[in-house]
């Protein structure tokens, strides 16, 4: 369930980040219409995941010294070449994700960081109070 809100909070991410048009980032649908777009979104997201939850973790753990002698800058450069993997990958297809500059897809991941961390505050199940 966590990974499944995981996935539309990123496809709600992306959606806002393709929005913005200083950024280059842009999404291209399988087919013409708002369904497949949402689907491809859907699907970008999905991989974004499994990007950051599979490589995102080993790079993290290799990077440890640099996070340390950085103080956590680092991952936004990280956070951007995963997004960047992510359009990579979703380019085989013809149809997915596409980032006009490195850079640009540095601040995308800023962006859509503070999407999750916004999202990640309100989903946050709430803990019951303990009764006196």
């Amino acid at each position: 369930m966590r990974f499944i809100i995981r996935v539309v909070v990123n496809a709600f991410a992306i959606w806002v980040v393709t929005l913005i048009p200083l950024l280059t980032v842009k999404v291209t649908a399988y087919a013409e219409g708002s369904v497949p777009l949402v689907i491809t979104l859907l699907a970008i997201a999905a991989v974004f995941a499994l990007v950051n939850t599979i490589i995102g973790t080993v790079i993290k753990i290799i990077a440890l010294p640099l996070y340390i002698l950085t103080l956590g800058l680092v991952s936004l450069l990280i956070n951007g070449l995963l997004l960047y993997i992510t359009a990579w990958i979703t380019g085989f297809w013809g149809w997915g994700l596409s980032i006009g500059d490195f850079w640009w897809g540095v601040v995308a991941a800023l962006v859509i960081t503070v999407i999750n961390w916004i999202f990640g505050i309100i989903l946050r199940p709430q803990r019951k109070k303990a009764r006196r």
